[in-house]
């Protein structure tokens, strides 16, 4: 049981692809507002589904550098029974320009087991860079954090694609850039334990290496209205599978008209 903010964002960057569009690049947002709020319970398996954690999202506006931007916060911990076997407290947040939704400040600040990670990058888009603890590295001008990259994700007009089309993006994280995608696999309906949605379905291409299995292992659903609500994650992992839903959610932008029946 391990990463659980990771597992959520996973979906936008643990992907491998070379393209030269971007069509994360520059879209108006018409998803969300300051002051949207998510909670998620992570749900483990080897058969039976057990409830093993939870990761939280929020969006709030506060001053970075003198300037208002949007500050981007996901916390993931794991429940006291399953600290004994593997702690999870993981904190990643991003510090985003509001006109044109680029990342200024990316932090991820996480606890997995044994082992501990900190992450600061400060992006300077005049200057196509990113300062880490490591150095500078040149990046191209749409590059995004694994923040803004699952929230830019939810500006995307996916009525545009067909089925088992490729949508790429770039992500800048471990002082790498990623070229990376996420295959659209059309609509359907999903029941949860919140409710029964109409929903966009999303399947990530995973990189080798990671907690999850390679390949087009994990599947993503969204809410099919003007929100793209993340709604349910399911993928396997190393050993049995995870599936992460979303339980609660506050303030949004727009109406839920995805959902057909909330239980």
């Amino acid at each position: 049981m391990r990463l659980f903010l990771l597992t959520i964002v996973s979906f936008v960057f643990y992907l491998k692809v070379n393209t030269a569009s971007d069509p994360f690049c520059n879209n108006p947002n018409t998803a969300f507002n300051s002051g949207e709020r998510f909670h998620f319970v992570v749900y483990y398996t080897l058969g039976v589904y057990i409830a093993a954690g939870e990761a939280d999202f929020s969006i709030t506006t506060e001053k970075y550098n003198g300037k208002t931007v949007y500050h981007l916060l996901g916390t993931g911990r794991s429940y006291s029974f399953y600290d004994n076997f593997f702690r999870v407290r993981d904190r990643y947040e991003s510090y985003v320009d509001t006109a044109t939704f680029t990342p200024l400040k990316f932090i991820r600040n996480v606890s997995e087991g044994n082992t501990k990670k900190y992450e600061n990058i400060s992006f300077n888009k005049s200057a196509g860079t990113a300062v880490t603890n490591n150095g500078v590295y040149k990046i191209p001008s749409c590059t995004q954090d694994i923040m803004t990259a699952l929230y830019n994700a939810r500006n995307i007009d996916y009525d545009k694609y067909k089925v088992n089309d490729k949508i790429p993006v770039t992500i800048f994280l471990e002082n790498e850039l990623h070229n990376l995608y996420i295959r659209y696999m059309g609509k359907e309906k999903i029941k949860t334990k919140f409710g029964t949605f109409n929903s966009i379905k999303l399947k990530p291409l995973l990189m080798a290496g990671t907690v999850f299995n390679s390949g087009e292992n994990m599947t993503v659903w969204i809410s099919d209205d003007d929100n793209h609500i993340p709604i349910r994650l399911e993928s396997s992992i190393a050993v049995g599978s995870i599936k992460i839903d979303m339980m609660s959610y506050s303030n949004l932008r727009n109406p839920v008209t995805s959902l057909i029946k909330q239980r």
